[in-house]
């Protein structure tokens, strides 16, 4: 008779542990995606990243109108819920010597971008402002090596 009850138990057990496991083991995600805006008009060059203190970093390439979506693991899949550092790297090769800015160097680097988005659920419309300040848009040039 003690068999009976652990056999009643096994199909319960076997249902908690199917449900348990059928996450991917990764952290849950929002779909997030907007436009990056530099002095109010569209960047459409570059990629944006989102960098959580303890997850794995999204990122996004910029496209026409300066639009993006997020990506962590999966095409799409977004960003984890939290405020988090941003960077944008907006520039584009001319040739293997030069590339054009379209955005100041400053926010490719998340100690100097100054920015920060916070994810609090699933947004289309999310938008990063950039400015230029005293800076203007240039062309970098490589040396020859």
């Amino acid at each position: 008779m003690a068999r009976r009850p652990l056999l009643l138990m096994i199909p319960g057990l076997t249902l908690a542990a199917f449900v348990l496991g059928c996450g991917d083991g990764r952290p849950q995600r929002l779909p997030v995606s907007g436009r990056v805006l530099i002095d109010g008009k569209p960047v459409e060059h570059g990629f944006v990243r989102v960098i959580p203190a303890n997850d794995r970093p999204a990122s996004g390439a910029l496209g026409p109108d300066g639009r993006f979506t997020l990506t962590t693991f999966d095409p799409g899949d977004g960003c984890v819920a939290g405020k988090h550092p941003v960077t944008i790297i907006a520039c584009e090769l001319i040739n293997p010597q030069s590339q054009r800015w379209h955005a100041p160097k400053q926010y490719g680097n998340p100690n100097t971008s100054k920015l920060e988005v916070d994810i609090t659920g699933e947004t289309d419309a999310m938008v990063i402002d950039l400015t230029w300040g005293e800076e203007e848009p240039f062309v970098e040039q490589f040396d020859e090596e």
